[in-house]
């Protein structure tokens, strides 16, 4: 019946809302991960730099 196929409808709609839920919740986690790895990065050239600075202090 007509009532069957609309809620069916409204199912995939739902289904199709969870995807998108479950791949923005990706992209963040992505992005978050990104940034560690930045913060890495630049923790680590920090580093370098301090090492530099303090042999042309010796």
């Amino acid at each position: 019946t007509q009532r069957q196929r609309e809620k069916k409808k409204e199912k995939e709609k739902e289904k199709e809302k969870e995807k998108d839920k479950e791949k923005e919740k990706e992209e963040k986690e992505k992005e978050k991960e990104k940034e560690k790895e930045k913060e890495k990065e630049k923790e680590k050239e920090e580093k370098e730099k301090e090492k530099e600075n303090s042999k042309q202090k010796l």
